[in-house]
């Protein structure tokens, strides 16, 4: 097949939804489809060979000049070209333009209204490339936040149009009530000119349904799946080594690091727990210093601040081995998070993991028996869960083999492919 797949960037940050799709891609690539994954915003940062296009479409400096100022809405393509390229949108990510939904609302509604939004410009490039090109058999959206794209490729492509559904909800809930109402409508009008949606998680599919009124049987699920090459077995502990707690996740207040630590705290208060560390990696952005220092304070204040260690951004070597080292794994998410990439390569290196009962951790725990589930928003249950499994090692260890086994039955990249097959053979 020839797949036209839209990817969305993510400046400087290491994503969820970029790992996955360059994945696929990669994947898909290898069995001999004809892949094209295409970057929006800004080139996508990925910890495996990149496999997307070189060239970025709706560059972010022009969207968002676009947006502000009706001279950019006019420039001449020579101005665009500039403003486009890699190296000065990469730079441009790097300062001080905010991402956070709360200030991108008008942007939001202007993308979602497409062609007759303030990024026309964009669209009008994007459709006169794909006329360039020989026609996919079928058309990957990225989220639903760029279903407006929707309407102009079927116009000029007259060819399938699918839409991955991989945590938008977070995003869309950001926004000021009146901009995520307006939001909410657009992408509904825009779902209409796309045949089916792909879901990451059942949970997710569910959710979705009811949250964009679509319905039901056009959402299909593509679970997640990573490239398991260097994925290894944990390393066993030594007599020297500390029990080791592990996140790896954005720095942020939904994604729980706050939480951990109080849980952490807790927990090393229970009988016997003498001696442990907590190890943090993930990326952090300026403005979530802030949040950083007030998490490691909170082991501070408790006389455990030398047990905390943050490790910063991994490289994918890096990361494999910062999940060899722990004994247990867990990041206990604020919102219903709707993927858990960091689950499943935790699990893919054997580690036991401690997670909410919500969103789509019921049904990976469920399909790969590799860890605990405990209440959610309750750092005592989760502080009682590591407890668990730091005080049986033997439960530790077999759920662990249990996470090792079922995501190379779930969640490899492979089985994701063949899932995506087989929804584009419908």
């Amino acid at each position: 097949m020839k797949i036209l797949f839209i990817t969305a960037g993510a400046a400087g940050m290491y994503c969820g939804s970029c790992l996955r799709d360059n994945a696929l891609a990669a994947e898909l690539k290898s069995r001999g489809h004809d892949v094209v994954l295409v970057p929006l915003y800004t080139p996508t940062l990925t910890d495996e060979p990149n496999v997307s296009e070189a060239r970025v479409f709706f560059g972010g400096i022009s969207v968002y000049l676009q947006q502000h100022a009706d001279f950019f809405r006019r420039a001449p393509r020579v101005l665009d070209k500039l403003l486009d390229a890699p190296w000065l949108i990469k730079a441009a990510a790097s300062g001080s333009i905010s991402t956070e939904p709360q200030s991108l609302g008008e942007m939001t509604i202007s993308m979602l209204k497409g062609e007759d939004g303030f990024q026309r410009k964009e669209f009008e490039k994007l459709v006169e490339w794909v006329g360039t090109e020989s026609p996919p058999d079928v058309v990957q959206l990225p989220n639903a936040l760029l279903a407006s794209l929707a309407p102009p490729l079927r116009k000029v492509l007259e060819r399938p149009i699918h839409c991955t559904l991989q945590g938008e909800d977070l995003f869309l809930e950001g926004l000021q009530p009146s901009h995520r109402a307006e939001s909410l409508e657009l992408i509904r009008q825009n779902a209409a000119h796309i045949d089916r949606f792909t879901a990451v998680s059942e949970y997710y599919a569910g959710f979705m349904s009811g949250y964009l009124t679509i319905p039901r049987e056009k959402i299909d699920v593509v679970p997640l799946g990573i490239n398991l090459t260097g994925f290894e077995r944990r390393r066993e502990a030594t007599a020297g080594r500390p029990f080791t707690v592990g996140y790896l996740a954005r720095i942020a207040p939904e994604k729980g690091l706050r939480g951990l630590c109080e849980a952490y705290g807790l927990f090393r208060q229970m009988p016997g727990v003498d001696r442990a560390r907590l190890e943090v990696a993930g990326y952090l952005a300026a403005d979530q210093r802030a949040y950083l220092d007030d998490a490691r304070r909170i082991l501070e204040r408790a006389g455990l601040g030398q047990e905390f260690q943050y490790r910063g951004v991994l490289s994918r070597d890096a990361k494999i081995d910062f999940l060899r080292n722990l004994d247990v794994f867990s990041v206990p998410t604020v919102y219903v998070e709707s993927k858990g990439l960091f689950l499943i390569e935790a699990m893919a290196c054997a580690v036991a993991v401690v997670q909410p009962r919500k969103g789509a951790f019921p049904e990976m725990i469920a399909k790969t028996s590799g860890g605990l589930l405990v209440e959610p928003d309750d750092p005592r249950r989760l502080a009682e869960g590591l407890y668990r499994l730091w005080k049986d090692p033997a439960e530790r260890d077999r759920l662990g083999q249990n996470g090792f086994d079922g995501v190379r039955r779930h969640y490899s990249v492979a089985r994701s492919a063949d899932r995506l097959l087989e929804v584009y053979a419908c």
